[in-house]
This record gives C-alpha cells, structure tokens and sequence, in this order.
C-alpha cells in the first residue's frame, strides 16, 4: 500500500514537471512573441481602439445631437455615419478601454444614452 503511494506521488511529479516545462517552451516561443509584435504594430497603424456612439437612430436626430455635442464637447472628433437603416455619432478615438471609459464618464453626463464601441 505504501509503495502505491509512493509511485503515485512520483508519478504525479513527473507529470507536473512535464506541464510546467511544455508551457515554458510556448511562453518563450519566438514566432509568438513576433506574431505579438506584429499585431501591436498593425494595431497603431490601422487604429485599432474605442469610440463611444452618442447615438443610432433617426438622420434628423443624430444630426442636432451631433450639433448639441460639438457645443458642449468643443475640439472633440465627431463622426456621422449611415449604416442602414439607421445613423450613428460616434465621438473620439480612443486606445484603449480605460480612457474610453474615463471620457464615458464625462459625456454621459450630457448625454445619457452613449456607450464605448470597439472600432
């Protein structure tokens, strides 16, 4: 009985040991880490990140909040687009979620209904 568990025990460890070392040979995976690099490098040139959309609906609507908007929010990018059926404004051009969320925050204030959407 005692032996069992002794070649249990061994067998346990060798199969960890044999987990932590296939992992490292992925983590430290050159091809990896330049896929990695390549993606960061296409994402800051094709401007990949956060906008937030004030809006969708209605042409007239989402042009007078576009107009509201850029009064409140002088200097802020906005953009009008028509995807069918519907017109959307979308405000900013963010990086990265947190300061998405962070501007969020202050346009919410004004304008209730806007939410962060990845472009």
């Amino acid at each position: 009985m005692n032996s069992s568990k002794t070649l249990a025990f061994i067998v346990f460890v060798f199969v960890g040991f044999l987990q932590l070392n296939s992992q490292s040979k992925y983590t430290n995976n050159e091809s990896i880490n330049s896929l990695l690099a390549k993606k960061r490098k296409y994402n800051s040139k094709n401007g990949s990140g956060y906008r937030i959309q004030l809006y969708n609906g209605a042409e007239k609507r989402a042009r007078n909040i576009r107009y509201n908007f850029n009064i409140k929010f002088p200097g802020e990018r906005t953009e009008l687009t028509y995807e069918a059926p519907d017109w959307k404004v979308k405000v900013g051009r963010y990086y990265t979620k947190l300061e998405a969320d962070r501007a969020l925050n202050k346009i919410k204030e004004k304008f209730s209904g806007a939410i962060v959407i990845p472009y």
